[in-house]
């Protein structure tokens, strides 16, 4: 038995088809537009600084917390942080020692309970910073670049 016309008027089916070789191109040109906008437009950097910021304060704070003091107690840091008398004698070799253990493209400022060294720090810059616990109080440790 034949069949009847359609809706669209040719043996009973009312769609036509693509073809499989413009499928394919459509997909093909689709994904060249996708790869040369991603290439033109780029991808935002990720932004690396206060992490490594981060890095170098806590790698200062490692090394002061792990030296011994100049005079008496357990460390460098828990003697700056003892008392105001050890940390206003300590104040500038405890400044020079944090110039010579970081990068020189970096300032710095470090907080004790009974005074602060080094600069001040920028409002908006980015800033990395690291707290050792002493048993004179914490020792806290900014570090930002130049």
């Amino acid at each position: 038995m034949p069949s009847s016309p359609g809706p669209s008027g040719i043996g009973g089916h009312g769609r036509g088809q693509l073809s499989l070789p413009a499928v394919e191109a459509a997909a093909g040109v689709l994904l060249m537009f996708g790869v040369i906008t991603a290439f033109a437009l780029g991808t935002p950097a990720a932004d690396t600084r206060e992490p490594q910021l981060d890095a170098y304060a806590e790698d200062a704070a490692t090394v002061l917390a792990g030296e011994p003091p100049r005079h008496q107690g357990a460390t460098r840091l828990a003697e700056v942080a003892r008392s105001e008398e050890t940390f206003e004698r300590e104040r500038d070799a405890l400044e020079r020692r944090v110039e010579r253990i970081l990068p020189d493209n970096l300032l710095f400022r470090v907080r004790t309970p009974h005074g602060s060294v080094g600069y001040r720090r920028p409002a908006g810059a980015p800033v990395g910073s690291a707290t050792v616990t002493t048993t004179g109080g914490d020792v806290t440790i900014w570090v930002w670049y130049a």
